[in-house]
């Protein structure tokens, strides 16, 4: 082979690998933004589940004035998702405001008036909804994030990552109590029982 045909081909060889490179990086970008999409998708229920909340909370107010326990409870956990920086944080938060609102569903039992309430019965049919669309918009997002976060951590995309400093991303995660925010019962409970709720199927 001459010196020319060995020049082309090596041209040809880092062309392609050069090509090849950016091929992946964008791909890493792609998946990127996919994640950060899927987390808007959370955001935006999440912001609908807060609005929501003092509105329910005032509703029971006016019947269990003396829960105030109660509702200290509801607006730290709140506050704490409003306040959330990260993926992580929110999933924490919500889970703790998914056992503060199970405690006012709680609380409700005890005032049957509270069900007869047209206002009550329209913010619970919206919190459960918004509960519904945060638990299938979770699941997205944790796909896209297990997805990107495999993608940084398998050559040889992980020398593209380490080198553009591709960090991984936090899973938007539910425990036990917070898998719960899917199934809450509203249904009327005998005197005397506290409502529970029960977590979907993983």
């Amino acid at each position: 082979m001459t010196p020319s045909l060995m020049a082309s081909a090596f041209v040809l060889a880092l062309l392609g690998a050069v090509l090849a490179a950016f091929s992946r990086y964008n791909a890493l970008v792609r998946s990127q933004k996919r994640v950060q999409e899927a987390w808007a998708g959370i955001d935006v229920q999440l912001r609908q589940r807060a609005s929501l909340i003092p509105n329910l909370v005032e509703a029971v107010r006016g019947y269990a004035e003396h829960e105030r326990e109660v509702f200290e409870e509801v607006a730290r956990a709140r506050g704490a998702l409003q306040k959330a920086g990260s993926a992580g944080e929110a999933g924490t938060a919500n889970n703790l405001l998914t056992q503060a609102l199970g405690h006012v569903f709680a609380v409700s039992e005890a005032y049957p008036p509270l069900h007869a309430s047209e206002n009550f019965m329209s913010l619970r049919s919206d919190l459960r909804d918004v509960e519904e669309k945060i638990a299938f918009a979770r699941q997205f997002y944790n796909r896209n994030v297990l997805d990107y976060n495999t993608r940084i951590a398998t050559y040889p995309d992980v020398v593209i990552a380490r080198n553009f400093e591709f960090a991984p991303a936090e899973f938007f995660e539910a425990d036990d109590d917070g898998r719960a925010e899917v199934k809450i019962s509203f249904a009327r409970q005998p005197a005397g029982r506290e409502q529970t709720a029960s977590p979907p199927a993983a």
